[in-house]
């Protein structure tokens, strides 16, 4: 089974790719160099950012393709630990005796597993494939960075790109350029640890108050509440920025170094005070320091890509790491950077490293060349849609409910569209759960809570009524690809809803001068446009455009819509609760959907009326099982 490294694969090859033991543990399979299936460990486990041996996501990418762990070619795993083990080593020595407390606490996880990850890793694969570890395919690593550039390049639908990856920390690296053409992807330069972005924006979200790793998009949809009063500030103690985009951290204001916190009292000292404790009211100081970070990341960006663009001259750029799932930042370089066309991984933080570590294997290892789509649809990537997840027959959905005891109507298709139309036409909130479930962190019309943008009422009602989250975050639309430009001030494709576009002048409603000088969350609840449950304060919109050919019948529903309507747009989130992953099966669908005040679930063609279930006791109790970030 094993080859020596750069042979020709010449016969059928199937590619296992893993990230674990950070956070986000995924799973990802190529067959043939094309991906067939992928899925993060928290969506079994039913824990959230699950960061262990993803064992469930691995078995489920199997028996997708019905194969088991011996009949893999490769298994690759998307970081190389011996390297971040040097780092973590330097670091300590360098920042000697202030890191101690630090190094104390990181090295018993080191010398038990990560140190030995190989053997780890081969142990818990053997035991889930039944196997002696000397039976499994080879094992073998890939880097984090180059793992982060796989997945934004290879999946892409560019023969030829610019590649931009920026995150908190691999290796060693934190932000890196690459640049891709047809099957290679060559390194261009690096900033390593410990000058990062990605790091530097999760300093802001635990002096915000916000967890680490999952509160950043909290901080992003924060922002527009506050005034940019400290980028001034940042950029003079913080940060020193040159005009290339690279820059340095000025790290006696951090902690992460040498301390167990993000910060430390020199940062305090910087913004009057500590960090906002966690659950407590916002403050109009977290609004401006939300916004002028988000400032300061945007600029960082924008003069990063026009560097990467004057040194490359490539007209595409693809982006990945946990800082390209900053929408808004994304969306001022779609409309004011310098590449004609900007393509983002879905799953652009750890988990997709496990489909990128693949691609590496295949295409650098097994010198195997890059087949594009050759589509003309906009959405022509090869991610396909990123629907990648599990999908499920109408008997399994069927027994599913049916041992929960669930009461239901099944529909035709015709009549499944035009009586969910209705439904959303009537305001009603919908769980909407269909065909594969995404891989990444956003809902994209498989399993998603859905609305009608018109309503004014729709935002509050799904923040503190079904999500249980604060009242200040934005929903996104999902809206007919061919109608997008009539909607928003955008007229490329943005099928992962990662970029944040203006909602068009024309549909924004005006504001009185008292409504003007309201600050702060005194701004949420005004109505700003003809689509208010989708319109963010500043009149912006993290968009997503739905394709016949990647989400038939997601068009298909909006199609129905607009045709009730004249709305070609939905209000779209995740199918999830606060401090809960996205629901995976149609037995988590109904458990969430029986636990929020949403009035219908459709599970394919299967409908469900609220009013017709099964009383059930005490449906708030279970928030007390989840961590609430």
């Amino acid at each position: 089974m094993g080859r020596s490294r750069g042979a020709i694969v010449t016969n059928a090859s199937s590619i296992l790719g893993i990230s674990a033991y950070y956070h986000d543990s995924a799973a990802a399979l190529l067959k043939d160099g094309e991906l067939v299936a992928a899925a993060q460990q928290e969506r079994f486990t039913r824990k959230k950012h699950d960061a262990g041996f993803p064992g469930d996501a691995i078995r489920y990418c199997l028996e997708a393709e019905d194969l088991s762990l011996v009949d893999l070619d490769r298994i690759v795993f998307y970081d190389k630990p011996l390297i971040k083990f040097e780092r973590l080593l330097e670091t300590y020595l360098s920042y000697a005796p202030n890191g101690f407390r630090s190094f104390v606490a990181a090295m018993p996880v080191w010398l038990k597993e990560k140190l030995y990850l190989k053997t780890v890793l081969k142990r818990e694969l053997a035991e889930l494939a039944g196997c002696k570890p000397k039976d499994l395919p080879p094992l073998l690593f890939a880097e984090h960075h180059q793992s982060h550039a796989a997945s934004a390049f290879f999946f892409s639908p560019y023969e030829r790109a610019a590649v931009l990856c920026l995150d908190g920390v691999g290796e060693w690296a934190t932000t890196s350029t690459w640049l891709g053409n047809g099957a290679s992807l060559e390194p261009l330069w690096e900033i390593d640890f410990p000058h990062s972005l990605g790091l530097l924006y999760s300093a802001f979200t635990y002096f915000a108050g916000f967890k680490v790793n999952s509160g950043e998009y909290k901080l992003m949809g924060l922002a527009p509440y506050g005034e940019p009063k400290y980028v001034d500030l940042i950029l003079d103690k913080l940060l020193d920025l040159k005009a290339d985009g690279t820059f340095r951290l000025d790290m006696q204001y951090f902690n992460y170094c040498t301390g167990l916190t993000m910060t430390n009292t020199r940062f305090d000292e910087v913004f009057g005070g500590p960090p906002r404790q966690p659950e407590s009211e916002l403050t109009q100081r977290e609004m401006d320091i939300a916004a002028s970070i988000q400032v300061v990341t945007e600029e960082v960006v924008l003069r990063l890509a026009r560097t990467l663009h004057e040194e490359t001259g490539e007209k595409n750029l693809c982006l990945a790491g946990g800082v390209a799932l900053n929408c808004v930042a994304n969306g001022r370089l779609q409309r004011e950077g310098p590449f004609e066309k900007l393509w983002i991984q879905p799953a652009a933080g750890d988990a997709g490293g496990a489909a990128g570590a693949a691609a590496i294997i295949w295409h650098d290892y097994d010198k195997q060349p890059r087949k594009l789509t050759g589509s003309n649809s906009p959405a022509a990537d090869s991610m396909h849609g990123s629907y990648l997840g599990p999908g499920f027959t109408s008997e399994e959905i069927r027994d599913e409910l049916d041992a929960m005891g669930a009461k239901y109507s099944v529909l035709a298709d015709d009549a499944l569209l035009s009586k969910t139309a209705g439904l959303l036409a009537d305001e009603n909130v919908i769980g909407w759960f269909q065909g594969r479930m995404e891989f990444g962190p956003r809902a994209l019309g498989g399993r998603s809570i859905i609305g009608d943008p018109r309503s004014t009422k729709m935002q509050s009602v799904m923040n503190l009524k079904i999500k249980y989250r604060e009242s200040f975050r934005p929903f996104a639309p999902s809206v007919l690809w061919e109608r997008v430009s009539d909607y928003f001030e955008q007229d490329a494709p943005s099928p992962y809803m990662l970029i944040v576009a203006p909602v068009r002048k024309e549909l924004r409603m005006g504001l009185t001068d008292e409504q003007q000088r309201l600050f702060g969350i005194e701004k949420l609840n005004l109505e700003r446009s003809e689509l208010p449950a989708v319109t963010h304060v500043d009149y912006s919109a993290r968009v997503q455009t739905v394709h016949k050919d990647t989400n038939p019948r997601y068009h298909a529903l909006l199609k129905a819509f607009e045709e009730l309507t004249g709305c070609g747009v939905l209000v779209n989130t995740s199918f999830n609760v606060r401090g809960e992953p996205i629901v995976c099966t149609p037995s988590d669908a109904y458990r969430c959907f029986m636990r929020t005040e949403m009035d219908y679930l459709v599970v394919e063609n299967i409908v469900l009326d609220k009013k017709k279930q099964p009383a059930r006791e005490s449906d708030t109790s279970w928030q007390d099982e989840f961590e609430l970030d």
